[in-house]
């Protein structure tokens, strides 16, 4: 798949939102461009504030047809109608989402550079696997997931991999063939105006 099309776009929300501009910011984006999956990633452990947030961007993402998962909170998906949990610890709960969210549910791993865990969690029923950080970042364990780690997998396996952390036009323009999907936060969110931040990066896969 990832040599025959352009990847398909990502976007991880920051760690920390304002809800009464967040939600307004992220439909300019999903408005000017052709988003796959929208992953909620705040470090807040409180459910009040993920439900309040969860209400905004699922009116926002689902309004468009657009994915919306959560980070670790596994039994909040179907609490706040969201699609689905993205895993940051490889396999190891995998197995047990797949159980507890059923088949129509996204479950996304994120593996690091592990080749191992990636398959592992493939296995278990993982519908991507994430690897990262592709340059310099405090994502995982800070080891960069390399050209051949996505060089063989996009040859060898035929569960998708998403390419995120440190990602620049370089990096994009290098991976393109490489992986099905480019997830974004800094690189956009960072930026003054992100939608066209955005666009200089999806320029670059072509």
């Amino acid at each position: 798949m990832a040599d025959q099309e352009l990847p398909q776009i990502y976007l991880i929300t920051p760690s920390e939102i304002e809800l009464s501009q967040f939600p307004d910011q992220l439909a300019s984006v999903l408005d000017a461009h052709d988003i796959s999956c929208v992953r909620m990633a705040l470090t807040t452990r409180d459910e009040a504030r993920l439900g309040k947030a969860a209400d905004a961007l699922r009116e926002t993402c689902h309004a468009r047809d657009v994915a919306l998962v959560i980070d670790s909170h596994i039994l909040l998906v179907e609490k706040f109608g969201l699609d689905g949990v993205h895993l940051p610890d490889g396999a190891r709960n995998v197995r047990k989402s797949r159980k507890e969210l059923g088949d129509d549910a996204i479950v996304g791993a994120f593996c690091s550079a592990s080749r191992h865990d990636g398959i592992s969690a493939g296995e278990a029923g993982a519908d991507y696997v994430s690897f990262g950080p592709l340059s310099g970042s405090n994502l995982g364990d800070g080891q960069l997931a390399d050209h051949d780690l996505f060089d063989w997998w996009s040859q060898m396996i035929e569960v998708p991999i998403v390419a995120e952390g440190g990602l620049t036009q370089d990096l994009v323009r290098q991976y393109a063939g490489m992986t099905d999907f480019f997830a974004f936060q800094d690189e956009i969110w960072g930026q003054d105006t992100p939608a066209a931040a955005l666009d200089t990066l999806i320029k670059a896969m072509r």
